[in-house]
């Protein structure tokens, strides 16, 4: 009986959480690392579909980098890379776009039709080009600009075919690749694909899943977890550089969405069981959450 009252008052805390979100618009960035670890993928995809089931709109956008590679490796071709871009010649777009747009896509929808949640493919195969974009150019030390290839920018986002479809109650998958209106096509960073959605549907939330827990007072630490932070106090952190290194970029483009309208942005770990529910729908949350402002000034660790 114990038992059940604490799932009953389980239960009652979500229900606040429930109501608040629901009808909201919630984007989630599946990294490639998880993508690895199946049994993860499926409870992240349960955890989508309850949120679906109870009112929220989920969308996921998706990389793949790692099951990239493994084609690659399978087809003779040695990746390139260029300040953390894959350059993309002809034939590894072929390979991203079958693996990142054609498998990947695929079996995530499939799994979650398979879970008992429904879901649509906004991949090019059924003509849903949701990502319109552009080649992007990096500057060098130098000053001039590096051309990588097939590589791209989302410039625009075609926000009422998303929409449709979650709401219809289902979920859109989006692979993160990119077409210009030429049909040329482009692959694309998964985290600024996300973050370009999550801007153009001004998303309530914008989760980031990955392979630590968030961010962290000593990186190397998971028990110094700061569940809650401001945009002022992220930038300090970087100043006194207790956010360094590759976690820099990723604050930053965080920082950046929260001021284009996402009203919050997550870093949660993906391989924790349920890691989305109990980020979204429990009060102290798993991960870090960032917002534009707080109502308490102190960071809590």
């Amino acid at each position: 009986m114990q038992d059940a009252i604490a799932k009953a008052d389980t239960l009652i805390e979500a229900m606040g959480w429930i109501r608040r979100f629901r009808g909201k618009t919630t984007v989630i960035k599946l990294g490639g690392s998880l993508l690895e670890d199946r049994e993860a993928i499926q409870h992240l995809l349960l955890d989508v579909i309850f949120m679906e089931t109870v009112g929220m709109k989920p969308v996921i956008v998706h990389g793949g980098g790692p099951s990239i590679n493994r084609a690659m490796e399978q087809a003779a071709i040695t990746p390139n890379w260029v300040k953390g871009r894959r350059v993309t010649d002809q034939a590894t777009l072929s390979i991203v776009e079958k693996v990142l747009a054609g498998e990947i896509t695929q079996y995530l929808t499939d799994e979650i039709e398979r879970l008992g949640g429904r879901a649509v493919n906004l991949n090019f195969a059924g003509g849903s080009n949701v990502l319109q974009g552009e080649k992007l150019l990096i500057d060098d030390e130098d000053g001039s600009q590096l051309d990588l290839g097939f590589v791209g920018h989302v410039t625009r986002v075609d926000r009422t075919v998303i929409e449709s479809v979650a709401y219809a109650n289902q979920v859109p998958v989006i692979p993160s690749m990119a077409i210009d209106e030429q049909g040329q096509k482009y692959n694309v960073n998964a985290d600024t694909a996300a973050m370009a959605v999550a801007e153009a549907l001004g998303a309530e939330k914008l989760i980031f899943l990955s392979d630590v827990n968030g961010v962290r007072r000593d990186k190397h630490d998971p028990a110094t977890i700061i569940h809650s932070l401001s945009a002022d106090e992220a930038r300090g952190l970087i100043r006194d550089k207790v956010i360094d290194a590759g976690m820099i970029p990723k604050i930053e483009a965080c920082l950046s969405t929260l001021s284009r309208g996402v009203r919050q942005v997550h870093i949660i770990d993906g391989r924790l069981r349920h890691s989305l529910l109990l980020e979204i729908y429990t009060t102290s949350g798993v991960g870090t959450e960032i917002v534009q402002t707080r109502k308490s000034p102190a960071v809590q660790s």
